[in-house]
């Protein structure tokens, strides 16, 4: 605090003393002036549009603060020693509260970012260094503002290309990021779909290396959520098939198995809650429904939550062709199974995914009921 108050101090004099030259007959106090950007420069681009987070932007900024976090008495006394000062000491003074500005002032996020996406963008710099910037733009993203400035900073591009990286850990980290970046952000998630990731993430699911194809379907699902075009292109890009080829792997890692449930069950129920869209066969797959209803035989409850609850959302479609559920599937028969398992289980938990149990059951069978009385 002791440096703030001289700061206030010492401002108040120089500012006194220099006002003809340092300050600008605009209202409010400000020491020196800040250039502007060139025009075009990607950084000022986006700082125009954001209030810079961390450190101070300007003398004047630092000048507010001293001030009001000073005690006015304090204030005064030490104003009134600085006044006796030499102009050689003010300007010495005035040289050493520039430099500890400097030192205080902490880069903006947009700031942050643009330095991570040129050591990502510098092909020349160690694995290290593209892994750093990285874990610095995971973080950052976060924000839904500096997620949407990333875009204007050129950093989508630079992360859609190092999705080709020959280094599995730079694209999995990658993938993180725009799946990180996309969550919830309808803006960001235009901008990375029409740069073409969803393909690229797509062709990441064949990946060797799990945690890649983790991140991968994270990033998927994040970037196809309550967006009908990005789900549209999914269901053309046979998203079904490569849902079905992971639930149908048994070796694969559960993580896997249950983003894949949860992003089935969040498809049918944005298809549930956008009647005028037309109806996909992507719920009719049938070697697709059938690995969501064996998932049910996990001893996972959390993976058998999740199958009940697609196979209940894909129910409720006016489109779902319930003869496959009872014919290909064998529903009725997984479903006693399952009844019979969590019998088994005596924590509270599969108390209420036995519930969700018997939700299903019922709306399988009033479903199959209606079909069968409309053949009548």
């Amino acid at each position: 605090m002791a440096k703030f108050i001289l700061i206030a101090v010492f401002m108040v004099v120089l500012i006194a003393n220099f006002a003809s030259s340092e300050v600008p007959a605009s209202s409010g106090v400000v020491v020196g002036s800040s250039n502007p950007k060139e025009e075009g420069n990607k950084l000022a681009m986006v700082q125009e549009e954001e209030d810079m987070d961390g450190g101070f932007s300007s003398l004047d900024g630092m000048l507010q603060w001293a001030i009001g976090h000073s005690d006015p008495g304090v204030l005064k006394e030490r104003s009134e020693v600085a006044q006796r000062m030499s102009p050689e000491e003010l300007n010495k003074r005035q040289t050493e509260l520039k430099e500890l500005m400097e030192k205080l002032k902490m880069p903006s996020d947009a700031q942050l970012m643009l330095i991570a996406v040129n050591d990502l963008d510098n092909s020349s710099l160690p694995l290290e260094h593209h892994l750093r910037a990285l874990e610095e733009l995971l973080v950052l993203v976060e924000h839904i503002d500096n997620a949407i400035d990333l875009q204007k900073l050129g950093g989508f591009s630079v992360l859609i290309r190092i999705l080709n990286h020959s280094e599995p850990e730079i694209r999995t980290a990658a993938a993180w990021v725009l799946g990180k970046a996309s969550q919830n952000n309808p803006i960001v998630q235009k901008q990375v779909l029409e740069l073409g990731a969803l393909t690229m993430l797509m062709k990441m699911m064949k990946s060797h290396t799990m945690e890649e194809a983790v991140k991968a379907l994270f990033a998927i699902s994040a970037l196809i959520r309550n967006n009908m075009n990005g789900q549209s292109l999914f269901y053309q890009e046979a998203g079904d098939t490569m849902l079905q080829e992971v639930l149908s792997n048994s070796n694969l890692d559960i993580r896997l198995h249950k983003k894949s449930l949860f992003l089935i069950a969040d498809l049918a129920e944005s298809q549930l809650e956008n009647e005028n869209t037309a109806e996909v066969s992507f719920f009719n797959n049938r070697l697709l429904l059938k690995a969501i209803a064996d998932s049910m035989a996990s001893s996972d409850l959390d993976l058998t939550e999740k199958a009940l609850y697609a196979i209940k959302n894909i129910l409720l479609l006016r489109s779902t062709e319930v003869q496959l559920f009872k014919d290909f599937c064998k529903l009725n028969e997984v479903l006693e199974r399952t009844r019979q398992q969590l019998n088994d289980h005596r924590e509270e938990y599969a108390m209420d995914v036995e519930s969700l149990r018997k939700e299903v059951n019922l709306t399988f069978l009033q479903k199959l009921n209606k079909v069968t009385q409309a053949a009548l």
